[in-house]
C-alpha cells in the first residue's frame, strides 16, 4: 500500500466515529495494541524533545524501508505515536519525505488535541522525518 492509501484508510477508520470521545478511545486502543518498545530503546537517545509526555521513537531500516517503533507513558500520546508508526512504517525515506501527512487534519487531530499534545504530535512527526532525512543522506542515489 502507498503512504496515501494508508492515510485514506486511517481517515475512513476515524470517520466511523462522530463523537470525539470514541475517537480518543480508538487512539488509546491503537496504543494498547502496539508491541512494547524494548527497554534498550527507552533511553534519552530515543526520547523526543517537545513532548509533555515521555515519548521514545526508534527507527530501523530493512531492505530500503523504514520501520518506526514507539512508546509513551501517556495513553493518548502512545496512540498518536502508534498511529504515526502505522502510517509511516514500511516506506522508503523518499516516500516519507515527499508525502504530506494530510490525515492529521482530515481526522481532526489538529483541532481536537490540546496545545501540548499538538506540539508533541508535531515533534513526533519532525523526528520521524529527521530519521528519513538521515537515512536518505546516508544512502544517496
Amino acid at each position: 500500500m502507498t503512504l496515501n492509501e494508508i492515510q485514506d484508510e486511517v481517515i475512513e477508520e476515524f470517520s466511523d466515529f462522530d463523537d470525539w470521545m470514541d475517537r480518543y478511545q480508538l487512539l488509546i486502543d491503537l496504543g494498547s495494541e502496539q508491541e512494547a518498545l524494548p527497554a534498550k530503546y527507552k533511553t534519552d537517545e530515543y526520547l523526543i524533545e517537545g513532548c509533555q509526555s515521555r515519548v521514545w521513537i526508534y527507527c530501523e531500516e530493512k531492505e530500503g524501508k523504514l520501520y518506526f517503533h514507539t512508546e509513551s507513558d501517556a495513553l493518548i500520546v502512545k496512540g498518536l505515536s502508534s498511529l504515526l508508526s502505522k502510517v509511516l512504517s514500511g516506506h522508503t525515506a523518499e516516500e516519507i519525505l515527499d508525502n504530506e501527512l494530510y490525515f492529521i487534519d482530515k481526522i481532526g487531530l489538529s483541532e481536537h488535541l490540546s496545545p501540548t499534545r499538538s506540539n508533541g504530535l508535531v515533534s513526533m512527526v519532525k523526528q520521524m522525518k529527521l530519521y528519513a532525512l538521515a537515512t536518505k543522506a546516508h544512502h544517496p542515489k
